[in-house]
């Protein structure tokens, strides 16, 4: 690469990044269905044809928003997991937990670009399936390590449910028992309803020490896919 092929590659860098974090605020000020090619245009003094040749349309801004929104809590999930790495699965599975939730309260237009309302109209593309995947990514692999060490506390699952059971295995959580891989799925649904009720505003007047009650409700979950108590 040229020296003026490397300038312009920066160039394009910033640009690109100035009109996402522009489109970030859009996004905390109007919601993610209100998000406008032309307003981010505008707030940059750009023209939109210009803008264009960044991201050709809404659909192409908000996919990339929200990789990189998934990118960034995957981060704080694998950061937390690595800093605990030495500890027993259920501490790592809360470690983790909190880190989500504390990305979560720090970033709660993201959250909601993610994990809230589908947006009108947006239908997100195979692309967003490996950031979207790390978070869970993160819990399989610390239930598989207990599995393959430890051990697992004892699970039941239903017959009519086993076939289910195993295509989970078989997609996405190999080396681990049909059991904790249902397990897993009803624990990552769960938390992310946790935080989404602290987030907007469910547990008012009903949970006042949120810490204390999500690593409460976190060790729950840990016990839910087998991991026992911490």
């Amino acid at each position: 690469m040229t020296t003026a092929q490397g300038a312009r590659a920066r160039a394009r860098q910033e640009v690109t990044a100035a009109i996402k974090e522009a489109a970030r605020r859009q996004l905390a000020a109007e919601g993610a269905a209100k998000l406008s090619l032309r307003a981010v245009a505008r707030e940059l003094g750009m023209v939109s044809s210009a803008l264009y040749r960044y991201f050709p349309s809404r659909d192409d801004l908000l996919t990339a928003l929200i990789i990189d929104a998934y990118d960034s809590v995957g981060e704080a999930a694998e950061r937390a997991r690595d800093a605990v790495a030495d500890a027993p699965p259920p501490d790592r599975w809360i470690a983790v937990c909190e880190a989500v939730r504390d990305w979560a309260l720090a970033h709660p237009h993201e959250y909601a670009l993610i994990y809230g309302s589908p947006v009108p109209g947006y239908s997100a593309p195979e692309t967003t399936v490996p950031a979207a995947a790390r978070v869970g990514m993160v819990f399989i692999g610390i239930v598989r390590d207990a599995h393959e060490g430890q051990g697992l506390s004892a699970l039941s699952l239903p017959a009519g449910l086993r076939p289910e059971g195993a295509r989970m295995v078989a997609d996405f959580a190999p080396d681990v028992p049909p059991e904790a891989a249902v397990a897993l799925v009803a624990a990552w649904a769960q938390l992310f309803g946790l935080i989404g009720f602290e987030l907007f505003g469910q547990f008012n007047r009903v949970v006042e020490d949120r810490e204390a009650f999500f690593r409460h409700a976190a060790g729950r979950l840990a016990e839910g896919v087998g991991l026992g108590r911490g």
